[in-house]
């Protein structure tokens, strides 16, 4: 399985001999550097390049071509070479930067087989020489490195970063570009694949990461998946994110389970049920490469490229034509940053365009501040080598040289870190103009509960379809905590969710007093199954509530007052058994039903609705049995429409020692508190996460489980 690198992440290379890969959608010669242990080079005699090909280990291609395949045999490049970069330069008479081109694609592989890792060289401007990868020898193993660093004044920039003598760099550039062949041979660009930001790496650039199109976010106990799935390859439609399993979000597509319009009537089959019927979509036009993100900073040192806010994220899923796209705005004049615009993503329809411009958003998002968070990381830490040095010479340490050159150290990181502020700075502004136009125009499924789409009789009948997402709340960084990006998860529930009411679970928790605590896990789970109830066509859920204690009577109450749902609230282990024990037959029945592939033959008192159990205050009520139905149910009720919402302290279930992990970290665990509790592996943040509840003293949940009791005593679809 091939690793998609981003910039500054590294690979391990469990083999010797590899074959390194070139795919540009331009000619572009192909040149290799072997270095020591600081990436310095000897001479000139230590790059190979179309005048002089051949290293030891090494012969580079020797044509200027749109794809080049050569072959690295690290046991004989010898004792003093630790790092072998590779280097693209555009030719004399091509592009005159990589930021007017698609960006490259380089991997490394087996010889003649599998890829081992790839990296796509986003983020590229003005450059016109980019270092794309190096591999790098440490503790005697060699290891693989996406640089992608790139320098506008060309290759003899390059080299001479690279250590070689100013005169030096610049004659062998020329020596380079005279003999670059005077005809490029084209070459078709093989697939390119963008990947999520990561932590930085060791060694890595002060420059940002590639752009997030597969960021897994998880929980640091949950162990929660949060972002939206790879982009697809450049040259077809990408396909679609997944749902803050939502954040920060391998998820369904929008029409998972559908069927076209032109097909023949089919059984009725449960809601959130999966059977493999689907009609596979047919292939996409050819599209140009995705370019929602352009990564900010450059090693050139001038002003990178303004983000693109159009994310195109989904393959097509239906066989209907696309409604027609939203009205752009007119386009900003020289300077100017891009005006957004509502709905400016891909998608069949306007609630799909938001779904992924929404998710566009919180990859960018996390992108820029991980550009930030990077650049950071690395002036501090060239500040201190900085400092090492100086310190370390006998001479500077004595006399005004040493303290010149820390104050240069120091001057130096300040710049830097303030060059990259300036470029956070920026794209924040132009993500928080986007969610001023993005926010009002969500749909009830997406929106606040404050959000007039609530309030002003938008949401006045129930859908006929059911949505893509629902919003559980919201997400923001340190770095700007006023912009605010919604976190939605997909439907059906694909995990159950888990409201944790613990004191112990995170600091604003512990502030809080546990009544008042317990009081607003329980008005969140609430909120959340109004929500689901109100944005499905009438009779498509079924809520369920086990209240064993009963101590959830207050915010139960308009539930209850509605006859929404489907049974009274159970009470007391008798309560607990019986509801439990009709759930976990409904899970049998419709396995059973799927796996003879007759789901019309279920038994007419099985719902065929999706289901959705609210359990508070567990354990209490719950002997061993019913604790066993309960995973049963958090393991297998979501395939065939079964979800669960827990509301429930885990240090309260602590008597059922190691028997309840598994339960716990198949659920995503939310807060009723401002939490950062979110952690993103790929990046490194920690998210927090804002709960959306009604406002205090609003009739919105009222008048939502009017419009849904109302559709209850209509006929049933």
């Amino acid at each position: 399985m091939t690793a998609e690198l981003v910039r500054g992440q590294n690979h391990p290379l469990s083999r010797s001999r590899v074959e390194i890969r070139v795919s540009a959608h331009t000619p572009v010669l192909a040149l290799v550097s072997a270095g020591d242990d600081a990436g310095r080079l000897p001479g000139p005699e230590a790059v190979a390049h179309p005048g002089a090909r051949a290293l030891a280990g090494l012969e580079v291609p020797g044509e200027l071509s749109g794809r080049h395949r050569f072959t690295v045999d690290l046991d004989s490049v010898g004792p003093a070479v630790h790092r072998v970069g590779l280097v693209l330069v555009l030719p004399p008479g091509g592009p005159v930067r990589f930021g007017a081109v698609p960006s490259p694609y380089v991997a490394v592989a087996e010889p003649e087989g599998a890829e081992i890792a790839g990296y796509t060289l986003t983020g590229l401007d003005s450059e016109t020489a980019v270092v794309a990868l190096e591999l790098y020898r440490r503790q005697g193993a060699w290891k693989v490195r996406a640089v992608g660093q790139g320098y506008a004044a060309g290759l003899g920039a390059l080299l001479a970063d690279a250590g070689l003598p100013g005169p030096a760099a610049v004659a062998l550039a020329a020596q380079v570009m005279a003999t670059a062949p005077p005809e490029p041979v084209t070459s078709a660009p093989a697939t390119a694949v963008t990947s999520a930001p990561a932590t930085a790496a060791e060694g890595a650039t002060p420059t940002a990461p590639a752009p997030a199109a597969h960021a897994e976010a998880a929980s640091a106990e949950a162990g929660m998946p949060m972002a939206p799935e790879a982009a697809a390859p450049a040259p077809a439609a990408p396909a679609a994110p997944t749902s803050v399993e939502a954040v920060v979000p391998g998820a369904a597509s929008a029409a998972e389970g559908a069927v076209p319009a032109s097909a023949e009537a089919t059984p009725t089959v449960p809601q959130g049920v999966r059977v493999s019927r689907e009609v596979p979509p047919a292939p996409p036009a050819a599209q140009p490469p995705d370019p929602y993100v352009e990564a900010p900073g450059s090693a050139s040192g001038d002003a990178p490229p303004t983000i693109s806010y159009a994310h195109p994220r989904r393959r097509p899923t239906s066989a209907e034509p696309p409604e027609p796209g939203p009205q752009r705005a007119q386009a900003p004049g020289p300077g100017e940053p891009p005006r957004p615009v509502a709905g400016d993503a891909a998608g069949w329809s306007m609630e799909e365009r938001l779904y992924n411009q929404v998710w566009g958003m919180f990859e960018d998002l996390a992108r820029t501040v991980s550009a930030y968070r990077s650049a950071v990381e690395f002036a501090d830490a060239r500040m201190d080598r900085e400092l090492g040095e100086a310190l370390s010479d006998p001479r500077q340490r004595l006399g005004g040289s040493g303290d010149a050159a820390r104050d240069a150290a120091r001057e130096r990181r300040d710049e830097l870190v303030d060059r990259a502020r300036a470029v956070l700075d920026r794209d924040l502004a132009q993500l928080v103009a986007e969610t001023e136009v993005v926010e009002p125009a969500l749909p009830a499924p997406y929106a606040r509960w404050d959000s007039p789409v609530w309030h002003d009789g938008r949401a006045a009948a129930l859908p006929e379809e059911s949505p893509l997402a629902l919003r559980l709340g919201d997400l923001h960084l340190p770095e700007r905590p006023d912009l605010r990006i919604p976190m939605l998860m997909r439907l059906p529930l694909e995990r159950g969710i888990w409201i944790d009411n613990g004191r112990t679970g995170s600091e604003a928790a512990m502030a809080m007093d546990t009544d008042r605590l317990r009081l607003a896990a329980m008005d969140m789970a609430v909120a959340h199954a109004v929500r689901l109830l109100a944005v499905h066509p009438g009779g498509r859920y079924a809520v369920h509530v086990i209240d064993a204690a009963g101590a959830g009577a207050a915010s139960l109450a308009p539930l209850v007052r509605s006859g929404v749902l489907a049974e009274p609230p159970a009470a007391g282990p008798g309560g607990v058994t019986r509801t439990l024990a009709a759930l976990t037959r409904r899970v049998d029945l419709v396995q059973m039903a799927l796996r003879a592939g007759a789901p019309e033959d279920l038994p007419p008192d099985v719902d065929t609705a999706g289901q959705l159990l609210i359990v508070h205050d567990f354990p209490h009520g719950f002997d061993d049995r019913a604790v066993t139905q309960l995973r049963y149910l958090a393991d297998e009720g979501p395939a065939v429409g079964v979800h669960l919402l827990m509301v429930a302290d885990r240090d309260e279930a602590s008597a059922y020692g190691p028997l309840l992990d598994p339960l716990w970290r198949s659920l995503m665990r939310l807060s009723p508190v401002p939490d950062s509790h979110l952690a993103d592996p790929w990046v490194g943040h920690h998210w927090t996460f804002e709960p959306d509840l009604p406002p205090r003293g609003s009739q919105v949940l009222d008048r939502a489980l009017d419009r849904i009791a109302a559709a209850r005593r209509g006929p049933r679809p």
